[in-house]
């Protein structure tokens, strides 16, 4: 039986592979500021892109968006700002979400771009 965590590592290569598939560059995946994560850091076009990445296994709980409380776009926006002041980077920045949800042997993939919008 696979984990959650390992379940998450999953999510998370396979929303890489899909943004690299779209031709986003990847800057970083799990950057770390204090105990703030960010997921994925990418570059689309000349856009910053802060993705966050959830999971579930079957389709008996909420949907893997439903995890993306207030609290937690506080803790990404805080995050990601602490990776735009410590990378000196002057872009536009966008936030969206990647949901992936495991039936089986198989796996769908959602995109969600301006999924929210900062509101420090």
């Amino acid at each position: 039986m696979v984990t959650t965590r390992e379940l998450g590592k999953i999510a998370e290569g396979l929303a890489e592979k899909h943004l690299l598939k779209l031709g986003y560059e990847i800057k970083h995946t799990n950057w770390y500021y204090g105990h703030l994560e960010l997921d994925i850091i990418a570059q689309d076009g000349d856009e910053l892109v802060i993705v966050e990445v959830k999971s579930r296994s079957g389709i008996r709980y909420e949907h893997p968006s439903e995890a993306v409380t207030n609290g937690k776009i506080k803790r990404i926006v805080e995050a990601a700002d602490a990776y735009i002041q410590e990378n000196n980077i002057d872009l536009e920045t966008r936030f969206d979400v990647i949901t992936v949800i495991f039936i089986r042997q198989k796996y769908e993939l959602e995109h969600f771009k301006d999924a929210f919008y900062p509101t420090m």
